[in-house]
């Protein structure tokens, strides 16, 4: 991770952690192919979709990135979780997005965030080991591709409760990222480090959703009271945070840079300035492990029931929230021992394949703010059609 440094207490941090997923979206199933057809993906809107999201978003976020991290000799620091199968859709359709992170990953201000590979809910089962599974074979794609080992978690959707942390940290890892959701944290400010009521070992960072929403969706919003959002502006707000607050977690998807965000809104040249409005603001830029090793927690943090980045409520009612996601949910779980057991390849795969969350996203009935991500890329005409299609596929 490059050198240790013991940090200046009343200098700010910010940490920019960003996600890359897309799902293998399903084809058109009908229930007449059960047994006939084994085949599920839509590839060549796969292909269509990836391409375009690298063309417009992958490629030139990681060449500004490259060149903060060249211009500020290094303090310019970054870490991605990129979920196993958004890894071999880019391995298929965009290799030239891989090649540009192992370039990034020897600068060593890249920071590689393990995740379940399948960009999974199985942590919300505790009936089988499925989830310590995904882990690690997604620590190990990590590290086949990037030479990297990761020694902090986030799971898909930031989800999190205490029970999860505590396998995460019997897991091994030293940290986790999750939302800064407002009825866990009361009046407690989520720019700080806190850790797991079950394991106080786990240290926990948390999402400042106001300003990570004010570049995601609010950035070239003309309508909004604070356009344009310029970099010193933002840097700003960053800086009138209260003295004691020394980290602004923000948590995105990568795809705010040049696709929920077009090249033309200026995203990427205010990217780009962001370092040098740092600098003068006496703010420095850290990995989520090193701001693990140089704070310590300030309290613990209580989840009972778990908690995620989506919609208003921060609840897992966008995945698992209605009939049809439970029914769907709890029909795929249930195979899982006997899909495991069987040891063919391309089966293992296609069960990978369809715990993507996105499937059961898909088939919500309720959409708010953060719907928007997901509706961008969503396939279906409505939740139903979803449901059946997918329920067909699981059948067969």
């Amino acid at each position: 991770m490059g050198a240790t440094h013991s940090k200046n207490t009343d200098m700010k941090s910010i940490c920019f952690y960003f996600q890359i997923h897309q799902p293998f979206r399903l084809k058109r199933y009908r229930f007449f192919d059960i047994g006939t057809d084994h085949y599920y993906y839509d590839d060549y809107n796969n292909e269509e979709i990836i391409t375009r999201i690298a063309r417009n978003s992958y490629l030139p976020a990681n060449e500004t990135i490259m060149q903060m991290i060249k211009d500020t000799n290094g303090a310019f620091k970054v870490a991605y979780s990129i979920s196993g199968i958004a890894l071999e859709q880019l391995e298929l359709y965009a290799p030239e997005v891989i090649d540009s992170f192992k370039e990034l990953a020897k600068t060593g201000c890249v920071e590689f965030l393990a995740e379940t590979y399948a960009h999974s809910l199985a942590s919300l089962r505790t009936d089988t080991n499925e989830f310590e599974l995904q882990v690690k074979e997604h620590v190990k794609k990590i590290e086949n591709l990037f030479n990297y080992k990761p020694t902090i978690f986030r799971n898909t959707e930031l989800i999190y409760s205490d029970e999860i942390g505590e396998r995460i940290a019997d897991m091994g890892f030293k940290g986790m990222l999750t939302e800064g959701a407002k009825h866990v944290l009361g009046w407690k400010s989520p720019n700080y480090v806190y850790c797991c009521a079950n394991n106080p070992r786990l240290k926990i960072l948390l999402k400042n959703y106001k300003l990570s929403d004010d570049l995601t969706f609010r950035f070239s919003d003309w309508t909004w009271n604070q356009f344009p959002l310029t970099a010193d502006k933002f840097m700003g707000w960053i800086k009138d945070t209260p003295d004691a607050e020394n980290i602004v977690n923000l948590f995105m998807n990568y795809e705010t840079f040049g696709e929920l965000q077009n090249a033309g809104t200026g995203i990427f040249e205010f990217l780009k300035a962001l370092p040098r409005f740092a600098e003068e603001m006496n703010i420095d830029f850290e990995t989520p492990s090193m701001v693990f090793e140089n704070c310590k927690p300030v309290d613990q943090i209580n989840v009972t029931y778990p908690i995620s980045w989506a919609d208003e409520e921060r609840d897992l009612s966008a995945w698992i929230g209605n009939e049809l996601q439970q029914s769907a949910f709890n029909k795929l779980y249930s195979i899982g021992e006997r899909v495991r057991m069987s040891n063919d390849k391309r089966l293992i795969q296609d069960w990978n394949y369809l715990q993507t969350s996105d499937h059961f996203y898909y088939m919500s009935t309720k959409w708010f703010s953060d719907g928007e991500v997901h509706a961008y890329f969503n396939p279906y005409k409505n939740p139903y059609d979803a449901f059946i299609n997918y329920m067909n596929v699981l059948s067969d």
